[in-house]
């Protein structure tokens, strides 16, 4: 098995915007990423009024991760990854 195949996980926080809320952002890194995700903290206001806050366990291999978090780029999604953990 050779290093790219390995299995990783890479830890996340992810602001969703109240203009996404009827999107599956979460389901597509799963169904289109091959992604496991593990929400491990969520905030999200009552009614679903403002901004969602998402603290997520991504595991897959490095391409998946990548591809994943390029998508969320794509969409616009503020994404603070493990490195900046302190900032959380």
């Amino acid at each position: 098995m050779d290093s790219e195949d390995t299995l990783k996980s890479k830890r996340i926080r992810l602001r969703i915007p109240k203009d996404y809320h009827q999107e599956p952002v979460i389901s597509h890194l799963v169904s289109d990423y091959g992604l496991t995700v593990n929400i491990t903290a969520a905030i999200l206001g009552a009614n679903a009024v403002g901004d969602g806050w998402f603290d997520l366990e991504l595991k897959g291999i490095d391409t998946q991760i990548q591809d994943g978090l390029s998508y969320l780029q794509n969409l616009q999604l503020e994404v603070w990854d493990d490195r900046k953990i302190a900032d959380w």
